[in-house]
C-alpha cells in the first residue's frame, strides 16, 4: 500500500461509529493523562484519528494541535469539534514526517496508537523529543507485536502488499521503551493492562 492514508480514508466513517473496545482503560489513560495537565498546556496530538481523544482533554488545557494523516478522519473531527463548540482545538491532515514544528514548541505530545504504524519509529520519536519544551512530556500507547504475534512480521507484508491492512512494525516492549529512552527521556509511567495490550508509556524530556 503506497499511500497508507488512503486506508484509512475508506475505513474513516465505520471507524468513527465503532465503540471504544475496552471503554475502562481508555478511561484509566484519559486519567493519567491529565494528572500532567496544567491549564496553560499546550499539546499536539499525532494521529489524532476521529478527534475523540482531543476533545476529552480540550477543556482541561490551553491548546491542542491535532493532525492526522487521513482528511476524512480530520473532517469528522472537525465536524464533532464545531458540534461541542470546542474552540481550542485545531485540526489539520498531516503526517508526523510531514510536519513542520518549531523545536520545544509543545509541553505535551501524544501519539496514541501510532508508533507501530510507522516506517521508523525512531525517526518520529526523536522529532518529538525535539519538539518538546525542556521537562515536557511525551504519551504513547502502543501495541507491540513482537511479545506476543511474532509472526505478524510474515503475513504483515503481505495483508499491506494487497491493501488489506495498513503497514505494521512488530517490535516488542523492551524495543519500545529502549527506543524511547535511546533520545533522552525518561520513563515517569508504564503501563500494560494484560498480556497482549498496547503499552502505555508516560516519558519525560530531562528539564
Amino acid at each position: 500500500m503506497k499511500n497508507p492514508s488512503k486506508f484509512w480514508d475508506k475505513i474513516a466513517e465505520k471507524y468513527a461509529k465503532q465503540p471504544i473496545a475496552d471503554e475502562v482503560t481508555y478511561q484509566k489513560k484519559l486519567q493519567v493523562t491529565r494528572e500532567y495537565f496544567r491549564p496553560d498546556l499546550e499539546m499536539l496530538e499525532l494521529g489524532c484519528g476521529t478527534g475523540s481523544t482531543a476533545i476529552q482533554h480540550a477543556p482541561d488545557v490551553k491548546s491542542i494541535r491535532a493532525v492526522d494523516m487521513s482528511s476524512k478522519m480530520i473532517e469528522i473531527a472537525q465536524r464533532e469539534a464545531e458540534k461541542r463548540k470546542i474552540t481550542n482545538v485545531s485540526f489539520e491532515q498531516s503526517t508526523i514526517e510531514e510536519l513542520s514544528v518549531p523545536d520545544r514548541s509543545f509541553d505535551m505530545v501524544l501519539a496514541l496508537s501510532l508508533l507501530h504504524l510507522l516506517e521508523d519509529k525512531e525517526a518520529a520519536i526523536a522529532k518529538i523529543h525535539t519538539m518538546l519544551k525542556p521537562s515536557g512530556v511525551f504519551i504513547t500507547s502502543t501495541a507491540c507485536l513482537g511479545d506476543t504475534m511474532k509472526f505478524f512480521k510474515i503475513i504483515g507484508p503481505i495483508g499491506k502488499f494487497f491493501g488489506l491492512i495498513p503497514l505494521v512494525n512488530v517490535f516488542t516492549e523492551q524495543e519500545l521503551v529502549d527506543s524511547i529512552k535511546g533520545v533522552g527521556f525518561l520513563i515517569d509511567y508504564q503501563w500494560q493492562p494484560d498480556k497482549g495490550k498496547s503499552v502505555f508509556i508516560v516519558a519525560k524530556k530531562a528539564g
